[in-house]
């Protein structure tokens, strides 16, 4: 799962000396340190964590609240606003757009087809694709929404979810039977999120189509959810091809990581 965005942040102060905007770079940070706490804090609560002084907190709270990226409560208490799910939303499609150089590599070695997806509430959603030069088409297209019980990448990405936080998604969403091989019951999905925190990587083994296997792993410390696969015929990504395909997804979630953590992107600003 994610760390501390505002751990994070705090890493990257010293950038206000090279030439940032000072109270641009407390703004963010309150943002994050907001979203680390769930979405709601107090004043208190926010000169607490961060440090600053109350009347620094609430001037930049309050030109916040004046631009929608967040609201004041009935209970004196702030919230993040509307207008962020729209930066958000263009922040999440563009997500795939970076992924796709790291996602063709794994086409280029493997001859199967990449996959970004992420958890968006209790659904899956594949944001970047890039297919197999293979003639097989399958289940997965960027855009489209599935369940998590029954997907690789949805096993990777609740891998480390409190057990009674998967059972309520659960619970919200059904576990419905895609194949004879779907995995219906919660205590037999959490049996295998476990098997996924030791082996390190998740297996789609025909649960989301019959003659299709999946490898997943998450990409670690993604500014939000996310997780990649290599899906192919079950005759071709077998147990022996599975021991060379996870060390190279290992390999390559790490690095798309750190090309995420780079303010910079590829170029300079």
């Amino acid at each position: 799962m994610p760390t501390s965005s505002a751990s994070a942040t705090d890493s990257a102060k010293p950038a206000a000396a090279s030439g940032g905007v000072q109270s641009l770079e407390r703004a963010f940070d309150l943002l994050e340190r907001m979203a680390d706490a769930g979405g709601e804090v107090g004043l208190s609560e926010l000169s607490a964590s961060s440090g600053l002084p109350l009347p620094t907190i609430h001037r930049l709270m309050r030109t916040l609240v004046a631009c929608g990226y967040v609201r004041q409560q009935p209970n004196r208490r702030y919230a993040l606003g509307p207008r962020l799910i729209r930066l958000g939303e263009s922040a999440s499609r563009l997500l795939g757009t970076w992924a796709r150089p790291y996602l063709a590599r794994l086409v280029e070695e493997t001859g199967e087809t990449a996959n970004m997806a992420l958890l968006d509430g209790d659904e899956i959603v594949y944001v970047a694709q890039v297919p197999s030069k293979h003639s097989m088409r399958m289940f997965t297209e960027v855009g489209r929404r599935v369940l998590p019980h029954s997907t690789g990448v949805g096993k990777a990405l609740l891998a480390h979810t409190p057990a009674d936080e998967v059972r309520a998604l659960l619970a919200r969403t059904g576990m419905p039977a895609a194949t004879d091989k779907t995995i219906t019951t919660p205590e037999g999905f959490l049996d295998a999120l476990a098997v996924v925190r030791d082996a390190g990587y998740a297996v789609d083994d025909n649960e989301q189509e019959i003659g299709v296997r999946c490898l997943a792993v998450s990409v670690p410390d993604s500014p939000t959810a996310a997780a990649i696969s290599i899906s192919g015929p079950a005759g071709r990504v077998t147990e022996a091809a599975t021991e060379k395909i996870v060390p190279l997804l290992l390999e390559v979630a790490r690095e798309l990581s750190t090309a995420l953590a780079n303010p910079a992107g590829n170029g300079q600003v």
